[in-house]
């Protein structure tokens, strides 16, 4: 079969079109053929070498969701999966290929009229979103910054955040169109990348969701009110300085935390009960999608360097 194989952790150029043998389903696997696989923020972290490459070695399949129909399943699963269009966690990698296995405990059953496309847009963000406002202890009349808001998991969390009684929603965003287009989806506040109003003037939040980190997050403090808390979920621009703690001992007597969050510390059933939930809301239109382009497997390559640019609003999904 063919897959999208890094052959050098760095540039997009790395990765090129492979043919490699067809993956078995192992004991309590399924095998599925893809029809769509979602290119995240984490698949690039891991191309460029962002995590020094640890545990990654050439030959790196990436990708960690596809969507598609269940071709056979191993050991110890019902057969009656066979047939049926599923989403599908593949771990760090492997989702980038034409068929891919997954364990049944990260398997979710597609609404009928839930697409592929849409699948791989919402399945791990949403998620992600969901928790970490959770994990916020985020509480209806709140503020909620979303720092990166023009990825998947920023769009979802906008939804999600004003959908939960938000008393303001605020996003940051690199241009006013993408300000304007994130309006539309429940921002009521849009500030620049620095977390400034249209008048240089801060503003302060009792939550901010960061997906960005870079050296730019200790800043993100002083958008914090007393009480505030900050949870980072991304790094697409890079770690924070070594020394980010220290912002926050300098606003000690405002009584500030800050957190990190992966969605690997969700117990899996959980997970799964609330990306089934969100699929059918996306399926009665209540959740939105946001795809920005869909894109042939072979040109992943085109993909990750739209990412590198930062042009992409949502998320970019491959098809086979």
């Amino acid at each position: 079969m063919k897959a999208i194989s890094i052959q050098a952790f760095g540039d997009p150029d790395g990765m090129t079109v492979v043919d490699i043998p067809e993956p078995a389903a192992g004991a309590g696997q399924l095998l599925i053929q893809t029809e769509a696989i979602g290119v995240g923020g984490v698949d690039a972290v891991i191309r460029r070498g962002t995590l020094g490459t640890s545990g990654f070695r050439d030959g790196h399949i990436p990708g960690s969701e596809a969507a598609g129909r269940v071709l056979a399943v191993g050991d110890g699963v019902d057969t009656n999966w066979v047939g049926r269009r599923v989403w599908a966690f593949t771990g760090v990698g492997g989702a980038y290929a034409e068929r891919a296995v997954a364990a049944l405990d990260d398997v979710t059953a597609l609404p009928d009229a839930l697409s592929a496309i849409d699948a791989v847009a919402l399945g791990s963000a949403a998620p992600v979103a969901h928790f970490a406002l959770e994990h916020a202890r985020f509480r209806p009349g709140e503020s909620v910054l979303i720092r990166g808001a023009a990825g998947s998991i920023g769009v979802s969390a906008v939804q999600l955040a004003a959908a939960a009684g938000a008393d303001r929603v605020a996003v940051t965003a690199s241009t006013v169109d993408r300000g304007r287009t994130l309006v539309g989806f429940g921002a009521t506040q849009v500030l620049d990348r620095s977390g400034l109003d249209e008048g240089g003037e801060p503003a302060a939040f009792d939550v901010i969701l960061d997906v960005v980190a870079g050296h730019e997050l200790p800043t993100f403090f002083d958008r914090l009110a007393p009480n505030g808390r900050m949870v980072l979920i991304g790094v697409v621009g890079g770690n924070p300085p070594a020394d980010f703690g220290m912002a926050m001992m300098r606003a000690f007597q405002r009584s500030l935390s800050f957190a990190t969050f992966s969605l690997n510390t969700v117990p899996i059933p959980e997970r799964n009960r609330v990306r089934a939930a969100q699929f059918d809301a996306a399926a009665r239109g209540e959740l939105r999608a946001v795809v920005h382009d869909v894109v042939p497997l072979d040109r992943a390559q085109e993909s990750h360097r739209r990412m590198d640019a930062g042009e992409v609003f949502g998320r970019i999904v491959l098809t086979v």
